[in-house]
């Protein structure tokens, strides 16, 4: 049966334990989580010396489950639980094994596979794992791009209930999305690293801690450049422009992606009947904070000013990919497109 993560790992606190545990994708993290809470708490110390394993789907004999579920046939040494816990799973071809044993499971046997990868569950084993009532099947994919500032706004505001006495500066999610990419784990490492890196008794995080632990510049990022184009600083905005340009760590058509979001966020807003904070958040799943930015720039760059502005924004993303710019740099076509953000 498909579960979501959350659900998984609330059961497992919970001590209610599957009998088999299908954790699959391209995600790591999630299916490291999971295999790695079973791993430590599913039996006592002493138990773990007999009664779990720690197997790898490559050494494996022949690529063949069959010794596997073998062991998962087998009683617990210490008369409870017993755990077996396969990594690198997509290394094993044969998987017929696994299709007799979910006939006749073992009620004391937890067994985990941990697959790198999204097996087909139209066919065989895998459409009878996934429909059984008793195999918990996680399916761990990999952040989409859009959805890489919600999942660390959402970090963040578990971090704030656990620590409230903290403040947090909104600003740092989507400063963070924009330059951390979808790699889990990194996006982990990275707020662990700034969470962790406040001075003893300070109690913000701010771009400045940013900056200071991650590297992220607190006056270059795209969003000083957005709030430079929202007030109409032809100056600032271009300053900023041009040291994207200058370095090959901001890429045009990365730092473009949450431009062409706002602009294209702020044509919705001119169009929307109601206009306060909830609504508009909710509508467009931002930051309530944010709001007021869509009503300040709202003010500069009218409906149709906006909608000429999201068609720049197309253009210049086209030209980066060659469609219709044989020579143009990027430094080149920044200050092109701000000339025509901002006239």
């Amino acid at each position: 049966m498909v579960k979501k993560y959350d659900d998984i790992i609330k059961a497992l606190r919970a001590g209610e334990y599957a009998p088999v545990y299908l954790l699959c994708g391209e995600e790591p993290y999630y299916i490291d989580q999971v295999q790695s809470f079973i791993a430590a708490n599913a039996l006592d110390e002493m138990a773990k010396e007999f009664d779990q394993q720690i197997l790898y789907g490559r050494d494996l004999q022949g690529a063949d489950i069959s010794p596997v579920i073998g062991a998962a046939r087998g009683f617990a040494m210490m008369g409870g639980r017993k755990v077996i816990i396969v990594r690198e799973a997509q290394s094993i071809k044969k998987w017929d094994a696994l299709a007799a044993y979910l006939d006749n499971l073992m009620p004391q046997t937890v067994l985990v596979i941990c697959y790198s990868g999204k097996p087909d569950k139209r066919q065989g084993v895998w459409k009878k794992a996934s429909e059984h009532p008793q195999v918990v099947w996680l399916q761990s994919d990999k952040l989409r791009d859009y959805e890489v500032e919600r999942w660390i706004s959402a970090y963040i505001q578990d971090f704030g209930r656990q620590h409230p006495e903290v403040k947090i500066d909104p600003r740092i999610a989507p400063l963070l999305a924009n330059y951390l990419g979808t790699d889990l784990n990194a996006i982990i490492g990275a707020l662990q690293k700034l969470m962790d890196g406040r001075p003893e008794g300070m109690n913000t995080i701010d771009t400045a801690l940013v900056e200071r632990n991650i590297g992220i510049s607190k006056d270059y990022n795209i969003m000083e450049l957005q709030a430079a184009l929202i007030r109409g600083d032809v100056k600032r905005a271009n300053q900023i422009a041009q040291y994207f340009a200058s370095s090959k760590d901001h890429p045009m058509i990365k730092e473009m992606a949450p431009l062409y979001t706002f602009f294209s966020n702020l044509l919705m807003y001119h169009y929307m009947p109601d206009k306060s904070q909830g609504t508009v958040a909710k509508e467009l799943g931002i930051n309530p904070y944010f709001v007021k930015d869509y009503a300040t720039a709202a003010r500069r760059f009218p409906a149709g000013k906006t909608f000429l502005i999201v068609g720049y924004l197309r253009d210049t993303d086209a030209r980066l990919k060659g469609i219709n710019n044989p020579s143009a740099k990027d430094a080149d076509l920044w200050k092109e497109l701000i000339y025509k953000i901002l006239h």
